[in-house]
């Protein structure tokens, strides 16, 4: 809150951090507690420069459920034997779609289950009888995944640093950006257990790392020399939606007294969020479907970044000619969002345009999932704000029918929303942190093809009056 210079993504709030210098995030946790993280915003370089943040209670106050024995962060990771710099200019350079993954990671291990890996999986040692609250976090650049451990149940009690109201599954499917805290109980007979994660994959026909990271919980009075692989967790099929809809459906905040889901909205937008194609000439830069390149949009945009400046500070100081205010609240063209879409619907316009808010206002988002190229799940990220996720479902959103069975009461809290594959989520939010805030698809190669957006959110005449000056360190371009 009201440190919008500590956000971080370059060419939004900052210039990059040029290699050999530094620059310090300075910020206060306000009516926080859980599990986030930070990362790299820098082109891909997030694939390995990443770390969880931990908010506990406040002295003298607790959990919303019994104090565990054992914490530990598990995050889930994705890995490339090239350099990732090169994996992302390749894709820039030739229009198609990256190489996919070689592995994905669990704290940094691929696990036993992968070549050359089985000497520095990851173990966590545990006692019988015990609870273990895992905070788990998908920090892998470009997939969302599933994640189980073998013959245990895990009780969901917190997503996004906002304690939820716990219920008990078998999988989770954590989205990257998103994080989610489970309580585990050790209550099987003393062994070894595999807990693993795969990957959930929606785009129709199109490549993914097929493979599956493990990590090991192991009981401290498990029988000595036990060699016996581990039991192994059953993991959904890449393409269930079904179990991600009943696990997505089960959450229910634990709201605070004084905080109330907007109900007068003063903003309502629509954004259509998808993918794209650039038609161009055939050669090796058009090496996309039938000679076009990758692109992706909201509102048929796709978000541009400057590069002379970040957008924060050419809001601050005036500079002109870096990026407009003219995003659109809604699709310049209604369609079949979900049906069988016109080709001539399929290539974006590109360009930086901001969506400015008043501070304040109740702002309302319908995220509607498109046809265009291949329905797909899009986790959508908020900067510098949790929101109020009202409603989803399948589909075209329809505001007669749907609007009567938003959750008003104990909608989920979130930073990051995993939209459904062909369908829409609506979220809801109070503009009460002035600053530019980036909004965007978190699966990079999807935002590298433009699909975000960024909100200006003013107070007064102008953000000179309601946010703090640059730091003296803040990296300029």
């Amino acid at each position: 809150m009201r440190t919008p210079w500590a956000d971080g993504p370059e060419y939004v709030t900052q210039c990059p951090i040029r290699p050999g210098a530094t620059y310090t995030y300075r910020f206060t946790i306000e009516d926080q507690e859980g599990t986030l993280w930070w990362h790299a915003h820098s082109r891909w370089l997030r694939a390995t420069v990443y770390g969880a943040i931990v908010i506990f209670p406040k002295f003298g106050s607790s959990y919303p459920f019994p104090k565990p024995n054992l914490e530990v962060p598990i995050i889930l990771g994705e890995w490339w034997n090239r350099n990732i710099i090169d994996v992302m200019r390749q894709a820039l350079f030739t229009g198609a779609a990256p190489n996919v993954s070689d592995a994905y990671t669990i704290n940094g291990q691929p696990g036993d289950l992968y070549r050359c890996s089985s000497k520095a999986t990851t173990k966590i040692s545990v006692k019988s009888g015990e609870t273990i609250l895992l905070r788990v976090i998908n920090a892998a650049l470009n997939q969302q995944l599933f994640f189980s451990i073998a013959n245990h149940k895990l009780t969901v009690v917190e997503a996004d640093a906002n304690y939820h109201k716990p219920f008990t599954t078998r999988v989770i499917m954590v989205a990257p950006g998103q994080t989610t805290n489970v309580l585990l109980t050790a209550d099987q007979p003393p062994a070894r257990y595999y807990m693993a994660a795969s990957a959930y994959a929606t785009a129709q026909n199109a490549p993914f790392d097929n493979t599956t990271t493990t990590a090991i919980l192991e009981y401290q009075n498990a029988q000595s020399g036990s060699s016996s692989r581990p039991v192994l967790p059953q993991l959904p099929t890449f393409n269930d939606t079904a179990t991600v809809t009943a696990f997505t459906s089960q959450f229910r905040s634990i709201l605070p007294t004084n905080v109330k889901v907007p109900t007068q909205i003063d903003e309502n937008l629509f954004f259509t969020v998808g993918l794209g194609l650039i038609n161009c000439t055939p050669g090796p830069r058009c090496q996309g479907p039938n000679n076009t390149r990758f692109a992706a949009s909201m509102n048929n945009v796709s978000f541009v970044l400057p590069r002379r400046t970040s957008l924060q500070q050419a809001a601050y100081q005036n500079i002109p000619g870096i990026f407009t205010t003219d995003f659109p609240p809604v699709p310049p063209v209604k369609f079949d969002y979900t049906g069988n879409v016109s080709r001539a619907l399929w290539q974006p316009t590109s360009g930086t345009k901001l969506y400015k808010l008043k501070f304040g206002s109740n702002v309302q988002i319908v995220l509607q999932d498109t046809a265009i190229v291949t329905t797909e799940d899009h986790p959508i990220h908020l900067h510098g704000y949790h929101f109020f996720v009202v409603g989803q479902g399948f589909g075209n959103f329809n505001p007669q029918t749907d609007t009567s069975k938003f959750n008003l009461v104990d909608p989920p809290v979130r930073n990051t929303i995993d939209v459904p594959v062909g369908g829409w989520a609506v979220i809801r939010f109070v503009a009460d942190n002035p600053g530019v805030w980036l909004f965007h698809c978190h699966i990079d190669s999807h935002l590298t093809w433009g699909l975000a957006m960024s909100f200006l959110v003013e107070n007064g005449e102008g953000m000179l009056q309601s946010i703090e000056p640059p730091p003296p360190d803040l990296p300029i371009c």
